[in-house]
């Protein structure tokens, strides 16, 4: 069993969830700068081993794994401190904001011989395992292309005071996530092209950056995949679409993974067509107010993690994966600001990842 400290008990708050009711974890200590949070989240799960100081995980020996939960400016720094003090470390995505710390972080976890596995939840909803399982199965062929979206009625997000700052961008807050799942099938992207625009809510509301935006994809193989996001605008009836999906276009079939419906569809290689839900999985997934939390998703990947572990397997996305991610991402900002092709070596070459 693993001893697990948390820090960061906001998004945090699922992962308290998922240790409670894993039997890999022991959850040892929880912390976070605002003491009033640990206090309510003491309450919440009757667990009352808090601190408001990281150094205080850092410096206990009985914790194995450290999950991180903080904004994304300070993951480079506690993730190192972190392999500094001889923990394996969980961080949610995107995992780093700045590729300059990447290589540092790299060496650190080889090192030290301590992993890093980034929490890239969407992958480990049911849809999205369900669609992978069928693909490494060959029931849709091979790869033609993808397409992923991630489309949402988020202006409830501008009462944050934090999405109203110039650093803050949904192209790192929401398409991180269907960005994920083009790398999880076409790891080898070498070049993006893509546009975006502050639509007229965004500017209403007092936003900075595109919260509408479209991208191409190619990878060294020549296939190509495409990515969309739109965040303060209404959506369509659950009944008709998702607010994020995943479509695979395959030789012989297609499969499309929806989130945060429990909706699968595929046409296989024998021209079956079949279209399955998991109702039955609500409570495991979804376990606070709406669904807001998915403490399901956190569950699955600690548990993942702890297997692979055990095993000595690489856990996916592991440090170099998140850092593909991140420079992936970081391209697409370069184009959306030139207006044009940007090459994802020639941004890993910038920062010595090459």
């Amino acid at each position: 069993m693993l001893r697990l400290g948390i820090l960061g008990l906001g998004e945090g708050r699922s992962t308290m969830s998922a240790a409670s009711a894993s039997p890999n974890y022991e959850l040892v200590c929880i912390c976070d700068q605002k003491l009033e949070l640990c206090q309510q989240r003491a309450k919440e799960f009757d667990f009352h081993r808090f601190t408001t100081n990281y150094q205080d995980l850092l410096d206990d020996p009985t914790i194995d794994v450290i999950a991180i939960y903080t904004p994304d400016k300070f993951h480079a720094e506690h993730t190192k401190q972190a392999l500094l003090h001889g923990k394996h470390v969980v961080c949610t995505k995107p995992f780093i904001d700045d590729l300059s710390t990447a290589r540092e972080l790299i060496d650190l976890s080889e090192q030290t011989g301590k992993k890093v596995f980034v929490g890239q939840s969407s992958r480990f909803f049911e849809p999205m395992k369900k669609q992978r399982a069928d693909y490494e199965k060959g029931l849709i062929g091979e790869l033609i292309t993808i397409e992923g979206y991630y489309h949402a009625d988020h202006r409830w997000f501008l009462d944050k005071g934090w999405s109203l700052e110039n650093e803050f961008k949904w192209l790192y807050g929401g398409l991180s996530h269907p960005v994920d799942f083009i790398r999880w099938y076409l790891p080898n992207i070498e070049e993006v092209m893509g546009y975006g625009m502050l639509s007229a809510n965004g500017r209403k509301g007092g936003l900075k950056n595109a919260d509408t935006m479209h991208f191409i994809f190619k990878a060294t193989d020549g296939r190509i995949a495409r990515v969309s996001g739109a965040y303060t605008g209404p959506v369509q009836p659950v009944v008709r679409d998702s607010e994020m999906s995943c479509i695979l276009r395959g030789t012989e079939g297609c499969s499309q993974a929806d989130y945060m419906d429990l909706r699968y569809a595929i046409t296989t290689n024998s021209g079956e067509e079949l279209v399955q839900t998991w109702e039955h999985k609500l409570k495991h997934y979804f376990r606070f107010e709406g669904k807001s939390h998915h403490a399901g998703e956190y569950q699955n990947y600690l548990d993942y993690f702890a297997t692979c572990l055990e095993s000595g397997q690489i856990a996916y996305p592991d440090i170099r994966e998140g850092i593909g991610t991140v420079a992936l991402l970081q391209s697409m900002d370069k184009s959306l600001q030139t207006g044009l092709p940007v090459k994802i070596q020639d941004v890993l070459r910038e920062h010595g990842l090459v």
